[in-house]
């Protein structure tokens, strides 16, 4: 995993036009979303599919995500950071974010660490960098295909959306949660580093998959 250093970033909400700066405290994040064989290598119930290996897995919920999230930190020895209920809608679901297992990126880990000291829409020529609709030929494809962005992170932009911990607004949308960075088949103005989906814990869709976090002992 890459460690990414401390920073802070500031959030945008287009739907509400409201901004707000959140600081960023170093942590570890994985160069790659979770493949088809990690995942399976973890998770006898990957879905099925005739991609390969090293495509991202996807057709995973929020739910499906923090559960392997938790069966990976066992499997190495770690602490799982979540503690996990039967609600459907996800919203008794607690994150341990100083346990030292794997978890998913918060949403401001992970547009900070997308961004890696860039200012712009993407950190670098979309064609370069991401699999989106105008090259990927409708298909999702193997991770780091595309070129990095400056922390060495792939596929952050395109390919997959990825889920991260939060909820979206609770207030308006209950239980949904965030999903960034953009997908295969979207347009060049859903793969930016600021744009911001949402859905329920529980939807599942062929390109949207998970990147793995993990949290530092504090200095």
């Amino acid at each position: 995993m890459i460690e990414i250093p401390a920073g802070e970033v500031a959030l945008r909400d287009e739907s509400t036009k409201s901004t707000w700066t959140v600081e960023v405290a170093p942590f570890l994040l994985a160069p790659v979303p979770v493949t088809r064989e990690l995942y399976r290598a973890v998770h006898d119930g990957s879905p099925e599919s005739p991609e390969a290996p090293r495509v991202p897995v996807t057709e995973v919920s929020w739910l499906d995500a923090v559960r392997f999230c938790n069966l990976l930190s066992r499997a190495a020895g770690l602490t799982p950071c979540y503690g996990l209920t039967d609600d459907p809608n996800a919203q008794d679901v607690t994150c341990d974010r100083h346990a030292d297992g794997y978890r998913l990126p918060f949403e401001a880990e992970w547009e900070y660490a997308c961004r890696a000291g860039t200012s712009g829409p993407h950190h670098g020529p979309l064609d370069e960098v991401a699999w989106y609709r105008a090259n990927s030929q409708g298909r999702v494809h193997e991770v780091a295909t595309r070129s990095p962005n400056p922390w060495g992170l792939h596929d952050m932009l395109g390919n997959v959306w990825e889920w991260c911990w939060d909820l979206y607004d609770p207030g308006v949308y209950g239980p949904y949660r965030v999903f960034r960075g953009g997908g295969a088949h979207d347009p060049s103005w859903s793969c930016r580093a600021s744009t911001r989906r949402k859905s329920h814990p529980t939807f599942r869709i062929d390109d949207l998959g998970f990147r793995l976090a993990r949290s530092l002992p504090p200095a």
